[in-house]
Formats: structure tokens, C-alpha cells, sequence
């Protein structure tokens, strides 16, 4: 549950959008425009300048006008026995040439490991046109070498913050919030005669178009002859005006044995990940929930040394990384907050709009259509460029808050639709690499650049099919990223086209695969709250009939069609009066799947802003008999809850309402033989203290997953936050068994 009662009451408390018109006669957008990274900044890190506020300057066209950076914090000793030309080799700082104006990126996504011991990913860059150089068109080069050892994963160049605390964010091109984390230049091994490089040419899928205008800013010269003067000049806004999408394709044969990959664009900065052996199970660190709920102070989070209170518990998970890397970060849901799209003045008159079926019917204008784009773009590449989280980015994601769980008709209006719409557009883009005009929709085996892609049926409301993701973690494991967003409804999370079609590739996964990990969004096995939703529904609610009214509680209702804000999420749960049928026949299906297969099946789900297990397993009737074993439990599925990694928990009387609701017994299940229930996995507190709710924590946390070599369990290490915005975490460990059972003969 998104808190989402109390972040209306908070939102309706916030200032209104600001309605002013430019010279242009455009609306001024309340959403910060992204502009281009100053040239400069992309060869390291700025560790002075904050975002630009003029337009960058041409870049140079010969060397001798290059300025190179300042670089801090490099020991005078460690150079001066070298060479001036080593010392220049060492100390220079990586140039892009040709000049590209970068927007956001160099985003990095994992596609698929194939049978053949191949990994396959893609890397998305934007770019601004005015100022980028295509000629040639944009180049990225990756190279790695399957003899370094691990040890030279361990980097050297490592800076401390105020509170003592020493962590590593690694150089990232694409960061002006990251301005006290200054690098040390490391030395790089030399290659080894292993070594390879490839080149990946930039392939264009989109360009966003966007809105001109004009600013007047002053610039003083000083003069020969006396004082200085100021001149004013206009720059027209248009330099910012296109940007264009470029993707490239990686593919990399893997070794006996992890290894690390580098990569750069046009030359410019080297940036590393790491990939696993071949015949190693990839570790993930799992998160969701990246972002604060509308009326939430960030700088409540922000502990000592870190710029905003988003960065805390991203920087734990990358000290994790630095410590033993991760190879593929998955995004549980919320990875982009969309609520301020309500803000933006060409919103306002639709949203104020009282009358509820004059809303729905109020047409879709071309300033409302340029207003949701500029908010989309704008966010995406703010969000996605910002911070510790632009150093781990690798997502998936849902759409604005709620959508699909509203009323039909509401859902087909122009505008509402439209939203959705664009938001699962830009969705496709930033997060998953794809340009359906580019791309199409055939995932056929070589029919789409993304092999892991598993396509469902046309979106009742939105006028995309599903993209789900079904890709190999190694030779026995995989993960399957189920799309509930396009094709939900308020009595649907998924067509029984998209349930077809991806149970069909589960159940055509390689034998030796035994262990499946499903990202749903939401939680699949989480507490009831079927009388609060009932409560919320009623047209005899007060606290609802007041809100409509404006007599009181102005924010207890949502600004789209009046009913509770609270209710939207609950209608998207699982376990939501309107899903539970679809969840049961669900679960039903995922457990012949397992038993037939020979494979383990755990669910890993945000939302909630909780950290939780839930868990199914094969009902025993008679009370006085234990548990079957997990092992040779077929029907023993846990969902790990991780939620969530930068927003606020819930509050204290709703922690404890969802903990004394975990001990309920449900029984919905019991006709197919299965039980479900909540696992205690929480009997102290971060710092030892004795609790008395076990079920449910509300800390911010994220989720290291790796698999035990030896016994072949999978390994769920909750990470939650010791202490608000200090970016410690506490472990909480739960593993699952391989699966030990005989399948039936086929």
C-alpha cells in the first residue's frame, strides 16, 4: 500500500500549480526542465558546479582549447615517480569525441544469458541535438579480459563522507547531485593477451520534440579601459529542443569465471560492470519504491554526509556491490514517482473540474498532449541521471499510481487515457530500451532484439500489448518479470492471452532449471484488508461524502474521480475482492508448473513500503501433524517483500494493524490443498531490541538474492535500514530450498 490516504491529505496541503504563460505563450512547467550536462562534467565528476543554468558552450574544435577539469584528491607521491608520459596517461581525462551533448545515460539493461553461454544487454544514451556531434553516428566500445582475477574488482579510489562512513560510487558520467564523492585515479591492469573489444554502432529509436522558449541572461566582461560592463543577451531555448534516443547492442561470450566489463561512449569515460561464469547464477539486488510520496520532506532522511535523502540506502547497496558486485539489479515497481504530472498548470482545469462526468468527457488538447510528454522526459531523465541511483540503474516498472484500478469509463476518457498512454510510451523507452514503431511486436525467436521479451495482448485502456520478461539467470535459474499494468483492469492484472503465452515459455524453460524467481509488482501473498476496502467503496462512507463536499478531509479523495485515495491501491492488490479469483487460479497453475517441472517458484514484490515475507505451502488439516518439509514441498512458494529502498515506511498504527492481520488464518486456498500465511521473520529490531510484531517491518530496505553453491538454495538477504537516512543495513535472511521432490513421468 502506497500510504496513500496520507499522502493525499499531504498533497492537497501542497502549493498549486503555478499557471504563468511565457513569451511564448506557453504554460511555465512546474516539473525542473532537464538540461544537457555541462560538456566538461562527462569526462568525470564536477565536484563545484551545480545543474547549469545557461546554455553550454560550443565545443572546441582543436585540442589546444580543451580545458581539462580540476582532479582532486590524487596523492602527489603516488605520481611523482613516473614519467611525464606515464603521468599524463595516467592523469588525463577521458574526452568524447566525436562531442556528444548527453541528456541522460549511459543507461545499462540486461536482456538474457542464451544456451550458447552468451550475455545479451543494451545500453540507452539521449542526447541533446544542438551541440551533439552524429558524424559519425554515436559509438560505444566494450572490452573485457577472461583472465583478470577477482581481486582487481576491488577499486582503489574510494572517498569518505562527513560521518566517517567510507563508500565507492565509481566514476559515473551522468551525476551533478553526486558532488561530494570525489574519485582517486586508479591505475588499470594492463589487458591480458585474452583480451577482447568489440564496437556497437548507435542505432536511433526516438526523438522527443520539445517545447522552444527563450531566457534572458546577463553576462559581465571586464573591460580594458575601466570597471567591467554587463551585456544581456537572449538565448533561445531550442538548443534543448530534440533529443534523440540511441541504443546499442552488447553481447559477450562468458568465461569460465566473472569478469569485468568496460565500456565507453565515443571514447569518453570508461564505465564497468561485472557478468558472471558461465555456469554461475547471476546475484541480483532487488528494490522498489525509489522515490518520496507526494508531501514527504526528503531532507527527514538525509543523515549525515549525504547530499538528499534518496542516496542512503542506495549507497549500502552499493558498497554491497563494491564488496562482492551484483549482476543485475531488478526494479520491484515505483522506480519513477509520477504524481507531480498533477501539478503541471496546462492540468489544472481538467483535474479542478468538479463535475465528474464533464471531466470525462473534457477533450485532449494539444497543449495537455506537449504537457505530458515535457513532464515524462523531463522527469525520466532528472530522476534517472541524479544521485547514487544513476550509479545502479537497471529497471522495470509501473505506470502513475493506480492506474488500471479506476472505473472504466474513467480509464477511456481522453486525458486519463492518455496518460497512461504516454507513461507506459516512455516506460517502454527509459526502462526497457524498446521503440514499438522500431521494434514492432513480433517475439518470435529472432523476431525482436530483446530475446527475453514475452508479448501478451492489446491493453484494454492502453494502446500497447504487455511486455513481460522471461530471461535465463544462469543455467539453472531464471526470472520471469511479469507485465501487470498494461492489460489491468479494475477486474484484471493480466488477459488470459499474456497468462498463455508466458506460462507457455515457463513451461518450456530448460530441464535443468530449477528455481524461478516471478517480480510481480505487488504482493501475492500479503495480509487482507477486504473491510477496509469495502469501508472506502461504500456510498455511504462519511469520511468520503465529506471530502466530496470540501467540507473536511480534502485530500481523503483522489483528484481523478473523487473516490478514496486509499482505494485505488487497495483495488490493485492481489488480494483485492476484485483479483482473488485471478490470484487462485494464478497460484494454482504456478504450482503444477512446480511439480510437473521439478521447480522451485518464489515471488520477489514491492509496493508496500513494508519489508515482509509471505508464504504458500501444502495445508496439513490435522493440527497435531508439522509442516511438510519445504524441500519436498512442491506448493512452497515464498514472496519476499522489499519495499522500499528511498520512501517513507507507513505509519505506526498501520504497521501494527497489517501485523496483527498477518496472524489471521485464510482458507481461500484450503479446497486446492494450500495454505498461506505470514513468516516471523522479524523477532528483533535493527538494533537487537526484542519485537513484537514479527511480520512486518516498516524501515526502508532492499534485497540482496544469490544462490548457496553447495546446497542449492536461494538466498533472500532483506537489507533494512539501522537508523533513518545513516544508509547502514540490518540483515534479514531467508532461504529457500532447491526443490527436492520426484516430478511425475511425463
Amino acid at each position: 500500500m502506497d500510504n496513500a490516504g496520507w499522502r493525499a491529505q499531504r498533497r492537497s496541503a501542497a502549493p498549486a500549480a503555478v499557471r504563468y504563460r511565457g513569451p511564448d505563450g506557453r504554460f511555465t512547467p512546474v516539473e525542473r526542465q532537464a538540461l544537457p550536462i555541462p560538456e566538461h562534467f562527462i569526462g568525470g565528476f564536477n565536484l563545484n558546479a551545480g545543474p547549469p543554468a545557461t546554455p553550454p558552450p560550443v565545443p572546441p574544435k582543436g585540442p589546444s582549447d580543451l580545458k581539462m577539469p580540476q582532479v582532486s584528491n590524487v596523492s602527489t607521491g603516488s605520481v611523482a615517480h613516473m614519467s611525464a608520459v606515464e603521468r599524463s596517461r595516467n592523469l588525463r581525462q577521458a574526452r568524447m569525441h566525436p562531442h556528444l551533448q548527453i541528456m541522460c545515460g549511459p543507461l545499462l539493461r540486461f536482456d538474457t544469458m542464451d544456451e550458447h553461454g552468451v550475455w545479451h544487454g543494451a545500453v540507452l544514451v539521449v542526447t541533446a541535438d544542438v551541440g551533439s556531434v552524429y558524424e559519425p553516428y554515436p559509438t560505444l566500445t566494450y572490452s573485457w579480459d577472461p583472465d583478470q582475477r577477482r581481486s582487481s574488482f576491488t577499486r582503489t579510489h574510494r572517498a569518505t563522507s562527513t560521518n566517517g562512513r567510507s563508500f565507492d560510487l565509481g566514476p559515473h558520467p551522468a551525476d551533478p547531485a553526486a558532488m561530494s564523492y570525489a574519485p582517486v585515479i586508479e591505475r588499470s591492469p594492463a589487458d591480458g593477451p585474452r583480451s577482447q573489444a568489440r564496437q556497437a554502432d548507435g542505432q536511433e529509436i526516438w526523438v522527443y520534440e520539445g517545447n522552444g522558449g527563450c531566457v534572458s541572461l546577463s553576462k559581465i566582461t571586464p573591460q580594458a579601459d575601466g570597471p567591467c560592463s554587463t551585456h544581456w543577451y537572449s538565448y533561445s531555448l531550442s538548443w534543448c529542443r530534440t533529443s534523440t534516443f540511441w541504443r546499442f547492442h552488447i553481447q559477450i561470450p562468458l568465461s569460465e569465471t566473472e569478469m569485468r566489463v568496460r565500456y565507453n561512449l565515443n571514447s569518453g569515460q570508461d564505465i564497468e560492470f561485472v557478468v558472471p561464469g558461465r555456469n554461475e547464477t547471476m546475484r541480483i539486488a532487488a528494490y522498489s519504491c525509489n522515490g518520496f510520496s507526494a508531501g514527504v520532506n526528503p531532507d527527514d532522511f538525509r543523515g549525515p554526509g549525504f547530499q538528499s535523502g534518496y542516496d542512503p540506502v542506495w549507497v549500502d547497496l552499493l558498497l554491497k556491490h563494491s564488496e562482492k558486485p551484483f549482476h543485475v539489479l531488478m526494479g520491484g515497481g515505483d522506480q519513477l514517482y509520477c504524481d507531480g504530472l498533477v501539478r503541471e498548470p496546462e492540468m489544472q482545469e481538467w483535474l479542478t473540474n468538479a463535475d465528474q462526468e464533464a471531466k470525462k468527457r473534457m477533450p485532449l488538447t494539444q497543449e495537455i498532449t506537449e504537457a505530458i510528454d515535457r513532464f515524462y522526459f523531463n522527469h525520466y531523465c532528472n530522476a534517472f541521471r541524479s544521485g547514487a541511483f544513476a550509479r545502479a540503474n537497471s529497471s522495470m516498472c509501473v505506470l502513475i499510481d493506480g492506474f488500471g484500478s479506476y472505473p472504466d469509463d474513467l480509464m477511456r476518457s481522453p486525458i486519463f487515457g492518455h496518460i497512461g498512454s504516454r507513461g507506459y510510451f516512455f516506460f517502454l523507452l527509459f526502462q526497457c530500451f524498446i521503440s514499438p514503431e522500431i521494434d514492432g511486436y513480433d517475439d518470435r525467436p529472432g523476431g525482436h532484439w530483446c530475446k527475453s521479451l514475452v508479448i501478451g495482448a492489446p491493453g484494454p485502456f492502453i494502446p500497447f500489448p504487455s511486455h513481460s520478461i522471461l530471461a535465463r539467470l544462469g543455467p539453472t535459474t531464471a526470472i520471469l518479470m511479469l507485465d501487470c499494468r498494461a492489460e489491468r483492469m479494475l477486474t484484471q492484472v493480466c488477459s488470459q492471452e499474456e497468462y498463455r503465452k508466458v506460462l507457455g515459455r515457463v513451461n518450456a524453460l530448460s530441464p535443468n532449471t530449477d528455481h524461478l524467481i516471478i517480480q510481480l509488482g505487488i504482493p501475492i501473498a500479503y495480509p487482507r484488508m477486504v473491510f477496509l476496502e469495502t469501508m472506502l467503496s461504500s456510498k455511504l462512507n462519511p469520511l468520503v461524502n465529506l471530502s466530496r463536499s470540501g467540507t473536511l478531509l480534502k485530500g481523503f479523495v483522489n483528484k481523478f474521480n473523487a473516490d478514496a485515495e486509499l482505494l485505488d491501491d487497495l483495488n490493485d492488490h492481489w488480494t483485492s475482492k476484485h483479483h482473488k479469483t485471478e490470484r487462485n487460479w494464478f497460484v494454482e497453475q504456478l504450482q503444477s508448473i512446480a511439480l510437473n517441472q521439478r521447480l522451485r517458484i518464489s515471488f520477489v514484490s514491492g509496493d508496500v513500503h513494508c519489508g515482509a515475507v509471505g508464504v504458500f505451502k501444502t495445508l496439513v488439516k490435522n493440527k497435531k501433524q508439522p509442516d511438510i518439509q519445504p524441500a519436498i514441498d512442491f506448493r512452497y512458494m515464498v514472496n519476499i517483500v522489499t519495499s522500499a529502498i528511498v520512501n517513507t515506511p507507513p505509519p505506526g498504527a498501520v504497521l501494527s494493524l497489517v501485523n496483527s492481520l498477518s496472524t489471521k488464518t485464510h482458507s481461500t486456498m484450503h479446497s486446492v490443498n494450500t495454505d498461506e500465511t505470514m513468516i516471523p521473520l522479524f523477532q528483533t529490531d535493527t538494533d537487537g531490541a526484542r519485537l513484537k510484531s514479527p511480520y512486518i517491518i516498516g524501515r526502508r530496505n532492499w534485497c540482496s538474492i544469490s544462490r548457496d553453491t553447495e546446497s542449492g538454495e536461494m538466498v533472500f538477504d532483506l537489507r533494512v535500514e539501522k537508523m533513518k537516512g545513516h544508509g547502514v543495513t540490518v540483515g534479514y535472511v531467508t532461504r529457500v530450498p532447491a526443490p527436492r521432490w520426484q516430478a511425475p513421468p511425463r
